[in-house]
């Protein structure tokens, strides 16, 4: 089982369907199952499982999963842009694994492309390629031209052969869980890596969350079988509910067996945060729906990189498959945000939806998703009000005053007054008295727009206390300033 890392933009997927094309001679209409993420070739007789992780830094968690079930991981690297901090965290998975490396030194057509530069920026990363010295493979390939194709199939088939990779074909059939949805027309469905033993139709198996029979097996071209074997990937239906991702399954002699493996529930690690939430803090319920685990778990970990000093992210429901009429009544009662990645809200919640007045908010792409709920989080803060001081003037008359307003007279001490948007504070013999607004500026009974130091004006003035001659007038202007997290 060979996992394909590398930053995203380097030409992961593009090399792998360059892989898949030119081994796979059948063009199946749909191709590779959305939720997949594996499919399997065969070269020289032999059989090689190719896992996909996906190349955004958000979905760190997922590909940290797909290093530790591989055998082989193969670190994808542009030669026309090098080392990034996505190349250098896988590495890290891969190195954390245990597994092998081979380096694929990718879009070697392009003008640009430096493979030299390449081997020695890895150098750096603790990554020595045989040409330098070191142990680990490379092979330079391109997607668009399939050079390096034949020989990175070559080079994985003798890297398995020295690391002497056997499955035990006796024992029950085990593995891992690498992808889990609902389907709505389907049920649950997921999506297993056998490591050893033969799965059958037919078969019980469990993993800690859920157990079932094998009622339908199809390969990772939808194909239905009949038996699966280590290392390949299998699509199974038949589990009670969807697995977590990650998880280990094992097979079963019956039920009863099956029941044994299950982590009783108050046996789970489930602990519940507590929520410390300090003054001025507030917080944002959330509700989240996704179409499968794995991007749940990669949502989860982006909203845990968010700054949430002002504002904290309560998810209160987390949950695979279409947004539904609970999801809907629990954000009503709770007050929560419904956020649903890549999935649709069923009928009956959409006439909750228009009951209730609660929009479900819709996202494709795991960045959008963020960067609205960081608009939502930043609504929720009140803007910032800062005072800005213009001028100071001295009271000299009192000419008219009527209720709230008056106009009065004075000489203009320090700074500028300006007559649009400002306000005045009353100060008398250094105690505020009270404050109002600046309704009107003049000069030799003429409208002005500004005054500056020394000029003698008249002001109208309107407001809750009234001034008197001898008050020093403050004018000042306030802004308001949008909060960020």
């Amino acid at each position: 089982m060979v996992v394909v890392l590398g930053h995203v933009d380097h030409g992961k997927s593009s090399l792998l369907c360059a892989i898949k094309d030119f081994k796979i001679l059948e063009r199946e209409s749909g191709g590779i199952t959305q939720h997949i993420g594996a499919y399997e070739i065969e070269h020289q007789g032999k059989k090689i499982t190719f896992i996909d992780t996906p190349g955004h830094e958000a979905f760190s968690q997922m590909r940290s999963r797909g290093a530790k079930v591989a055998d082989i991981a193969i670190l994808v690297v542009d030669t026309a842009e090098g080392v990034k901090e996505q190349t250098k965290e896988a590495i890290s998975h891969a190195k954390l694994a245990g597994v092998p490396i081979i380096v694929a030194l990718n879009k070697i057509d392009k003008p640009q492309a430096d493979p030299a530069k390449i081997k020695r920026e890895l150098s750096q990363n603790k990554i020595l390629v045989e040409e330098l010295g070191g142990k680990i493979p490379s092979v330079e390939t391109s997607a668009i031209t399939k050079k390096g194709i034949p020989e990175l199939l070559e080079i994985i088939l003798l890297v398995a052969d020295m690391e002497e990779l056997k499955a035990n074909f006796e024992k029950p059939a085990e593995g891992v869980v690498i992808e889990a949805y609902l389907d709505s027309q389907r049920g649950p469905t997921a999506t297993l890596l056998i490591r050893d033993g033969i799965l059958k139709k037919g078969d019980i198996l469990a993993t800690p969350s859920t157990l079932g029979k094998a009622k339908i097996l199809e390969d990772f071209q939808g194909k239905p079988v009949e038996e699966t074997f280590p290392s390949q990937p299998v699509i199974i239906l038949g589990f009670e509910k969807v697995p977590q991702v990650s998880e280990a399954f094992k097979v079963f002699p019956d039920i009863k067996e099956a029941e044994k493996y299950l982590t009783p529930k108050e046996e789970r690690k489930e602990e519940r945060e507590v929520l410390v939430v300090e003054p001025g803090q507030k917080i944002l319920n959330l509700i989240l729906k996704g179409d499968c685990f794995g991007s749940l778990e990669a949502i989860e970990g982006v909203l845990r990189n968010l700054p949430q000093d002002k504002v904290i992210l309560r998810i209160l429901k987390k949950e695979v498959g279409n947004i539904n009429e609970s999801d809907i009544k629990l954000a009503h009662s709770a007050r929560a945000k419904v956020l649903g990645f890549r999935v649709k809200t069923d009928s009956v919640a959409q006439r909750l939806v228009g009951q209730l007045k609660i929009k479900p908010i819709n996202f494709e792409i795991i960045y959008e998703l963020v960067q609205s709920l960081r608009q939502l989080m930043e609504k929720m803060l009140k803007p910032e009000v800062i005072k800005k001081e213009l001028g100071r003037m001295k009271t000299l008359v009192v000419f008219w005053a009527e209720k709230n307003r008056q106009i009065v007279g004075g000489r203009i001490l320090e700074g500028e007054v300006k007559r649009e948007k400002t306000s005045i504070e009353v100060y008398r013999e250094k105690e505020l008295k009270g404050r109002g607004k600046l309704i009107n500026l003049q000069k030799n009974k003429k409208d002005i727009v500004t005054a500056a130091r020394g000029e003698e004006i008249g002001i109208l003035y309107e407001g809750d206390v009234k001034i008197e001659k001898g008050d020093e007038i403050v004018f000042y202007q306030q802004e308001r300033k949008k909060v960020e997290l």
